[in-house]
C-alpha cells in the first residue's frame, strides 16, 4: 500500500508540480488511511471496498473531526485511486460514488478600509526594519498575494518602474499581478533607505529579517500581529486577512470578479465568489440603514 502512496505523490510532485506543503498534506491525510486499514486487517487496497472507505470517514466524524477536514480526507481519497485506476494499479474506485458532508458556508473576516488605512499607519519608517513593514503592509494589500507569495519574491521578480509583481502561487502557476502607486513608492523606499542595511551576502530575497535571510513567514505573521495591536483592532489580523480585505474592497468598488480571481491566483471562479456574498450583505446593510422603506 506504501508503495501506490509513493506512486501517487511522486505523481502530484512531478507530474503536476504540488507545492510542498500540499504534499504533505496528502501524504498525512493517506498514510492515516492506510494505517486505518491496516488497523481493520486490510493488507491490500484491492481489499478496501465502499464499506472500508466509509468506515474510516465514519471514524473520523466520531473523533470529532470538522465537516471541513472530512471533506478534505474524501478529496485526498478520490484523488489517489482516480489515479490508481487511471494507471491500471486497481481496476476499481470505492470512493467514487460518496458525496462530501455538507459545509456551513465560512465568510472570511475583513477589515474595513478604515482599519486597514489605521494597520498600514502603524510601521516607524525612519528605521530600515520598519521601512520594510510598511513596503511589506503596503504590498501584500495593493495585490492580494499570499503570504507565501510575499516571502518568497525575489529581486527580479518585482518591477517598480512597470508597477506589477511576478509571482509564483500554487503548483507553480505564474501570474503578474499591479501594484498600485502608494505600495510602489514604498518599495522605492525599502529600496533605497532599507534593504541593503538589512542585507547580509549577496541574497537575491526581496524582503530580508534582522539577520539578512529571508524573511519567513512565521515572521512576518508575528510583524502583523505586532501592528494590529499597535493600531488596537481587536478583530484578529493574519496575512490572510489582508488578502480577504484586499479582494472584498475591489469587488465592493466594482472591480469584475474575474479579475479579482485573476489577481488572487484562483484556479476555480468558485472561490472567488465568497467574497460577493460579502459585498451583498454590505450592499443590504447600506439598504437597511438607508432606506425609508427598507
Amino acid at each position: 500500500m506504501e508503495k501506490f502512496l509513493d506512486e501517487f505523490l511522486y505523481h502530484l510532485a512531478v507530474e503536476r508540480g504540488l507545492a510542498e506543503n500540499t504534499l504533505v498534506s496528502y501524504r498525512a491525510d493517506l498514510s492515516a488511511y492506510l494505517a486505518f486499514l491496516r488497523k481493520r486487517k486490510v493488507v491490500s487496497l484491492e481489499q478496501a471496498d465502499k464499506d472500508e472507505v466509509m468506515a474510516y470517514l465514519f471514524t473520523l466524524q466520531l473523533n470529532g473531526r470538522s465537516s471541513a477536514t472530512v471533506s478534505r480526507h474524501l478529496a485526498a481519497l478520490r484523488s489517489f485511486y482516480r489515479f490508481l485506476v487511471r494507471e491500471g494499479m486497481l481496476d476499481l474506485d470505492p470512493s467514487a460514488d460518496l458525496e462530501s458532508p455538507k459545509l456551513p458556508q465560512k465568510l472570511p473576516r475583513v477589515l474595513t478600509a478604515e482599519e486597514v488605512d489605521l494597520l498600514l499607519g502603524q510601521p516607524e519608517t525612519r528605521e530600515p526594519a520598519g521601512l520594510r513593514d510598511k513596503a511589506m503592509l503596503e504590498l501584500l494589500y495593493a495585490t492580494g498575494i499570499r503570504v507565501s507569495e510575499l516571502v518568497s519574491l525575489n529581486l527580479e521578480q518585482v518591477h517598480i518602474d512597470n508597477g506589477f509583481i511576478r509571482c509564483f502561487g500554487k503548483g507553480d502557476k505564474e501570474r503578474i499581478v499591479p501594484i498600485g502607486d502608494v505600495a510602489a513608492r514604498c518599495l522605492q523606499e525599502y529600496l533605497a533607505r532599507g534593504r541593503h542595511k538589512l542585507i547580509r551576502d549577496n541574497n537575491q530575497s526581496f524582503f530580508v529579517n534582522q539577520h539578512g535571510r529571508r524573511l519567513t513567514r512565521q515572521g512576518f505573521w508575528k510583524i502583523i500581529k505586532k501592528y494590529a495591536r499597535q493600531a488596537g483592532i481587536t478583530k484578529e489580523v493574519t496575512p490572510h486577512t489582508i488578502r480577504h480585505s484586499f479582494a472584498t474592497h475591489l469587488l465592493e468598488n466594482g472591480a469584475d470578479i474575474r479579475s479579482v480571481q485573476e489577481m488572487l491566483g484562483h484556479a476555480d471562479i468558485s472561490t472567488t465568489q465568497i467574497y460577493t456574498h460579502l459585498t451583498r450583505n454590505k450592499l443590504k446593510e447600506i439598504y437597511d440603514r438607508t432606506h425609508p422603506r427598507a
